[in-house]
């Protein structure tokens, strides 16, 4: 972010971390805040309980610093912190309940988050952050190499140092954190645990952001409805598969392994058994930050699943407000016809020029044939010799492909597949080899044939010779199968 005047004037007047740290009542806001959201790591607190938590909070206040301060009622404060103009507070409504509940806004958690930095600090570690940034660094010149070489050869220098290591140990020497090394790492681990559950509220925020625009969407859209869902689900869809998506479902897929979860307990277990970590006098809920993150995780789950809900709802009352509207126009078009069906009108009250419409396809019209001029020739007709034998004009053998093919799907209709001797059997051959011949074009051309090379199929079928006898022929071929 470009940190210039026009941009930090405009985020002190509408940014709500800003209004907090300058509201004369921020040190309330921020402690009360902080003790009952951010340790105990809740969520969502009903109002009942949030109003008799603050007021305890007051109470001891007014102890200490007379009656006259903070003199508005519990109930007052939360409502002014969840007001539009501070924003320091979500206040709404969980499904299936009528009393309303409120939750700490993302802006209110930096805030809050950023001022626990403000303190000074025993110990200051740098070394961990250094070996983070390095090991950050390499995954992503290693994730993007592409030549197989480098990256074996990388391969190879890890296995080498891994074979090194495992050599040393074999001889005793193992090379142990100090403390301050411990110290430094411990205190790393548990700044970007509390920054990730920081941002799941910021995850939140964004998919109800999404939902708010796509129900304001839906409520001023006037076109057709199926453009409408498509905007929607491209959009949520576009949601869900952005980097913050992708990251969020990455890190739900790995923390919901049932061995990560065991992996993680023992690790916390032993690392806060150590000495050195124990003097830093860790929280007493260090040891369970999986277990919040997990709690957060799926509360982020809960809440997409009920906007996801309400939005199916949403459309649905749009739908049938819709279905309504065409009803009345049905019923008001009824009633007119009734009042005037004994009295109809002298003069035509609509036309149409036919009851239905003529569809003339584009690729259903003729394309251009040029017209064959003819040309005749200026000659003298001379008388033809009528020696020729027509005899031959009567012989020509014709196969009805077409017919054949009806054959071959016919039979398809009820068996998976049919061998040609088969169709030979159940329609014979009329005119012979060149019918033969004939099926076997279609199953080359028009439909999917496989052919069987060890078995050896034999068709025959009866023939005239020229002086009218008939004679049996037959033809041996290797199996041919037509298939549907």
């Amino acid at each position: 972010m470009n940190l210039d005047y026009s941009t930090l004037e405009l985020l002190r007047r509408s940014h709500p971390s800003w209004r907090l740290l300058q509201s004369d009542h921020a040190s309330l806001v921020v402690s009360f805040l902080a003790r009952t959201f951010i340790v105990p790591n809740v969520r969502a607190m009903a109002q009942a309980d949030l109003a008799e938590a603050l007021e305890d909070e007051l109470y001891g206040l007014r102890e200490q610093l007379g009656t006259g301060a903070f003199p508005k009622a519990a109930l007052s404060y939360l409502d002014d912190w969840a007001a539009n103009e501070k924003g320091w507070l979500r206040k709404f409504y969980p499904q299936g309940t009528d009393e309303p509940h409120f939750d700490l806004t993302p802006a209110a958690e930096k805030t809050i988050a950023w001022l626990g930095t403000l303190a000074d600090r025993s110990f200051v570690g740098t070394e961990s952050r250094l070996l983070t940034l390095f090991q950050l660094l390499k995954q992503m010149s290693e994730g993007s190499e592409s030549d197989p070489q480098a990256r074996i050869a990388e391969l190879q220098k890890r296995r080498d140092d891994i074979d090194e290591e495992i050599a040393r140990a074999q001889t005793g020497d193992i090379a142990l954190l100090d403390a301050t090394e411990l110290k430094d790492r411990f205190q790393q681990f548990i700044t970007l645990a509390r920054e990730l559950l920081t941002d799941f509220r910021e995850v939140e925020q964004n998919f109800r952001g999404l939902d708010r625009r796509v129900r304001e969407r839906i409520a001023r859209w006037d076109g057709a409805k199926g453009a409408l869902l498509e905007e929607i689900l491209g959009e949520r869809d576009a949601i869900s598969d952005s980097d913050q998506g992708k990251s969020f479902r990455a890190f739900w897929d790995f923390l919901m392994s049932s061995s990560r979860q065991e992996e993680l307990s023992a690790l916390l277990e032993r690392v806060l058994a150590l000495p050195a970590v124990a003097e830093m006098k860790p929280d007493s809920r260090t040891n369970r930050l999986h277990h919040d993150w997990l709690e957060a995780g799926e509360h982020t789950q809960r809440m997409v699943a009920v906007l996801s809900q309400q939005l199916r709802r949403f459309l649905d009352d749009q739908a049938w407000l819709e279905n309504r509207r065409i009803m009345d126009i049905l019923r008001e078009v009824e009633v007119r016809a009734l009042a005037v069906r004994e009295q109809p009108p002298s003069i035509p009250v609509m036309e149409i020029d036919d009851i239905a419409a003529d569809i003339e396809l584009p690729m259903e019209r003729p394309l251009y044939v040029p017209l064959l001029r003819p040309r005749i020739t200026n000659m003298p007709l001379e008388t033809g010799n009528a020696d020729t034998d027509a005899a031959a004009l009567y012989s020509q053998v014709v196969i009805d492909r077409a017919t054949l093919a009806w054959h071959i799907r016919h039979v398809l209709q009820d068996r998976p597949q049919v061998t040609l001797r088969e169709l030979c059997v159940m329609h014979p051959l009329q005119q012979g080899l060149a019918e033969l011949i004939t099926y076997l074009q279609l199953g080359s051309d028009t439909f999917q044939t496989v052919i069987d090379e060890s078995v050896l199929d034999t068709v025959r079928w009866q023939s005239k010779s020229r002086n009218g006898h008939e004679h049996i022929r037959q033809a041996r071929f290797p199996r041919v199968i037509f298939s549907r």
